[in-house]
């Protein structure tokens, strides 16, 4: 882990710990981009969740980035922690876990989620979950599927659909927030 990576984490652990109410314009900015049971999945986010979102929407905002789908993604992309929730701790777990012992993360991931292993089960799969949800909440294609690759490892290529494309911006202003 880098002195970069540990600045990071901490940032956000503050983050976490310290996040406040919505704004009145965060509110709005979230009744404009989604549906009204879109909403309600968002709402379902812990408040430091919430802000994350908020945080990656505006970075993609910030760079110019108009795609409904993506910026929709953006608001969503962790809907599906919502399934089973992670408390601040287990979420420092998986980071800690995942920065020291990433091998054994790997095989903790793939295990019931009824034990101490639950918050890497939880790290690995939200993003299915999470898509899953939003096809309930009737999301387009291209957002559900951004929701589910977003923490794929994405190669690289000369011609990226624009499903990549997209895909890249938002694990870039997620790693970014």
């Amino acid at each position: 882990m880098t002195i970069t990576d540990i600045f990071y984490r901490v940032n956000q652990f503050s983050n976490a710990l310290f996040a406040g109410s919505l704004s009145l314009d965060e509110n709005r900015i979230i009744q404009e981009l989604l549906t009204s049971e879109q909403q309600k999945l968002f709402l379902r986010l812990e408040r430091s969740e919430q802000k994350h979102s908020l945080r990656v929407l505006r970075t993609l905002i910030d760079e110019g980035e108009t795609s409904r789908d993506l910026l929709v993604a953006a608001l969503l992309h962790d809907i599906g922690k919502t399934r089973s929730p992670l408390n601040i701790w287990e979420r420092v777990l998986v980071v800690l876990g995942k920065a020291f012992f990433p091998e054994y993360v790997k095989r903790w991931e793939t295990n019931d989620q009824d034990n101490w292993r639950r918050p890497f089960v939880v790290a690995k799969t939200h993003p299915q979950w999470g898509a899953e949800m939003a096809l309930e909440a009737g999301a387009s294609p291209l957002t559900i599927a951004l929701i589910r690759r977003h923490q794929e490892q994405l190669k690289t290529n000369f011609q990226e659909p624009m499903e990549d494309r997209l895909l890249k911006k938002l694990q870039e202003a997620d790693r970014k927030n």
